[in-house]
């Protein structure tokens, strides 16, 4: 039975209205990531890529949240070990006040959007207000390109990922940031990426790199239905559907097959996250995802990690960073974020 989100009574009502503008159907399942790419670049793939970022444009504006106050620039660097060029979308308040840092990561299943959409314009300039400076990486997306025009599967994007960090904790100094207080959060697929580099940082003994890790919503398992993860069932269909294996062939399913915690944190032990820095869990109520965020909060604590998860409830996946939908919710995430920057 198809969903429908005007019986859902847990929906906050201004999620069910943008749920019900919303186009629904099962995703496709793809033979070959040649096949995933192809479709991605065909007339209907771009054409929606198009109106989503046109969409995305009216969570930007003075309306939504002021750039007085705010300066913003692009910094271009080269990404290691490939030599690629990726970009940082710098925002932070105007001064000379060294501030912790936000390093944030987009969303896309690690597979395609873009830090220079609007709702994540906006997203950063409501993070900065609180007197932080965020940093969104423009990392190689691994099915559609973003600003950045190369693509790359796994560990390509996250070696992006990584290889900005490590610059801004390099460039603190010209960034009027306390590199100390680094934080790396990211939302569904940068969620995933969050935890990962993380993962990848302890891996390499560079954990000292940052001062802890925020992750809405993290997409980690990377094969649905789950049993064990009964959102997985009971949410699906829900702004996002599960059973397509799309971002998850353009990425790598040869690293999923294996359970390599790196590509899908999902399966990682508790071993793996011993030792990790204060970490936060935030999952939405009604989004298909809910339970693998909780599984690994619920790792972490087994692990001995300082660590807290919220269960913003009414909420679909990544109701926080679309700031139109319940600019509430999204004030108070970004609120959360920032204090956990400041410590």
């Amino acid at each position: 039975m198809a969903y429908n989100a005007d019986a859902d009574t847990r929906l906050d009502p201004r999620v069910r209205a943008i749920l019900n503008l919303m186009p629904s159907g099962e995703p496709p399942v793809y033979a070959t990531r040649e096949d995933v790419l192809a479709a991605a670049q065909s007339p209907e793939a771009l054409k929606l890529v198009e109106s989503q970022r046109q969409l995305m444009e009216i969570c930007d504006t003075e309306d939504v949240v002021t750039a007085k106050g705010l300066e913003m620039w692009t910094e271009k660097i080269e990404s290691q070990p490939d030599g690629n060029i990726i970009h940082l979308e710098v925002t932070r308040p105007i001064g000379d006040e060294v501030v912790p840092c936000v390093y944030y990561i987009h969303g896309g299943g690690m597979a395609s959007h873009s830090c220079t959409m609007g709702n994540y314009r906006a997203w950063s300039k409501i993070i900065a207000h609180h007197g932080i400076c965020v940093v969104m990486v423009e990392f190689r997306n691994s099915m559609q390109p973003s600003s950045v025009n190369d693509i790359a599967p796994f560990p390509g994007g996250l070696n992006d990922c990584l290889s900005g960090l490590k610059w801004v904790h390099a460039s603190a100094g010209a960034l009027r940031v306390d590199n100390t207080r680094i934080v790396v959060s990211g939302e569904s697929g940068g969620g995933n990426l969050t935890l990962a580099v993380g993962l990848k940082l302890k891996r390499d003994n560079q954990l000292n790199l940052v001062k802890g890790l925020y992750a809405f919503c993290p997409y980690i398992a990377g094969e649905y239905p789950r049993p064990e993860l009964p959102s997985t069932v009971e949410n699906n269909g829900i702004f996002i559907t599960l059973g397509g294996n799309g971002p998850a062939l353009a990425y790598g399913t040869e690293h999923l097959e294996k359970r390599d915690p790196i590509a899908w944190p999902y399966w990682a032990s508790t071993d793996d996250v011993s030792g990790f820095p204060p970490t936060v869990i935030s999952v939405n109520e009604c989004d298909p995802l809910r339970d693998e965020g909780i599984a690994f909060y619920r790792k972490l604590l087994e692990a001995g990690v300082s660590t807290r998860c919220r269960n913003v409830l009414g909420t679909m996946h990544a109701t926080e960073v679309i700031p139109i939908v319940c600019p509430e919710i999204t004030a108070d995430a970004a609120a959360h974020l920032a204090a956990f920057a400041k410590g």
